[in-house]
């Protein structure tokens, strides 16, 4: 029998992570598009983001009809932030038009994918993050160098674009979900599952 979940964070009741959510208020407008194989997915960052950001949307599929909307709201530029070739890295821009920071959320090869089936989003101009980010996501091992959840990637980006306003805040739910994930397995097998050998 399932476990009752909170219809908020979608969490089970009994590890109701809304009481660490904030509501943050952003310039930047971020627009997560998440692949359907990431809704059920216990450490769904992109959805803890999208509750924790006032200025924030999450739609999910892999076409998405009414994209053409979607990457144009008014008073808005839209770029993906996506480290494909020809991003540039992001930096902050205080006196131009405020960015909508379009998110695609799934693995690197369902993220590609995403582009690959949506044109408009592909021909949005890319933008990646500055070299040097370290993740905190414990539980998973990084494709690449400086690969990131979708929260960090969200909060890096925020805080390049926004200095020196801080985001932070954001990551307490991400960081809460991790160690409960870490205490349901156990230290041992967290342990020898997800540290490294010395």
């Amino acid at each position: 029998m399932s476990r009752p979940l909170c219809p908020r964070c979608c969490r089970p009741l009994s590890h109701c992570l809304c009481a660490l959510i904030p509501s943050l208020d952003s310039r930047t407008r971020v627009l997560i598009l998440q692949h359907p194989s990431e809704v059920k997915h216990a450490l769904n960052t992109a959805r803890l983001a999208a509750l924790g950001l006032t200025n924030a949307e999450l739609c999910v599929g892999e076409m998405f009809c009414e994209l053409e909307r979607l990457l144009n709201p008014p008073g808005y530029r839209s770029c993906l932030l996506f480290p494909g070739e020809g991003a540039t890295v992001l930096a902050a821009a205080p006196n131009e038009l405020p960015l909508q920071l379009v998110v695609p959320d799934g693995t690197w090869r369902k993220a590609s994918k995403l582009l690959h089936v949506n044109p408009l989003l592909a021909a949005l101009p890319q933008v990646m993050l500055p070299a040097g980010g370290v993740s905190r996501y414990r539980l998973r091992k990084a494709p690449m160098a400086g690969a990131l959840s979708t929260i960090e990637a969200i909060v890096q980006a925020l805080e390049v674009v926004e200095a020196p306003s801080a985001f932070g805040e954001l990551l307490r739910p991400f960081e809460a979900l991790i160690e409960g994930q870490i205490e349901a397995m156990g230290e041992e097998v967290f342990a020898r599952n997800h540290l490294p050998n010395l």
